[in-house]
């Protein structure tokens, strides 16, 4: 399953597609200019889920995306987003398992995301990738006139041996 998706690094030439992405599964989209500046921050990763480079489309949108950061020992999902019309092929699961390794690559022990918690699909699948509740932010996603609480998820990286 997923075999016809490549999972590449993110380059600048693909942060207007990235935004458009954004914008399908988000109500508060990020625009390229936001997503430039999160990926010139120290410590930022992005992938992208893309349809096999022999059949990619430079123009067409990616499939999905992830941003993260790493820093002091721990790593943070800032966002991740699969186009609704590919969900259910394993995307979110593929791009989560790249940016754990690449956290885990540049030394963190430990990745953080916040979801609402009425996010019951992200909800699945970061529980099955090992995530847990470390805690709770009242109203913190605007739903139109309703607020919903995000949940602060955890979960523990391996380590890896470094040499010394």
């Amino acid at each position: 399953m997923g075999a016809d998706i490549a999972i590449r690094s993110v380059r600048a030439d693909a942060l207007k597609r990235l935004a458009a992405l954004h914008a399908l599964c988000f109500e508060e989209a990020w625009d390229a200019a936001s997503l430039a500046r999160i990926l010139a921050m120290p410590g930022a990763l992005a992938f992208l889920a893309a349809p096999d480079p022999a059949n990619d489309n430079p123009e067409a949108l990616p499939l999905g995306f992830i941003l993260a950061r790493v820093g002091g020992g721990e790593a943070e999902i800032l966002t991740i987003g699969v186009d609704p019309a590919a969900r259910g092929r394993q995307i979110g699961r593929r791009l989560l398992e790249t940016a754990a390794s690449a956290a885990v690559a540049a030394g963190a022990d430990a990745l953080f995301l916040e979801v609402a918690e009425d996010n019951a699909a992200a909800l699945r699948l970061y529980e099955r990738f090992g995530f847990y509740l470390v805690g709770m932010r009242p109203a913190y996603y605007r739903r139109g006139d309703a607020r919903i609480a995000a949940r602060t998820l955890r979960m523990d990286l391996p380590s890896m041996t470094r040499p010394s």
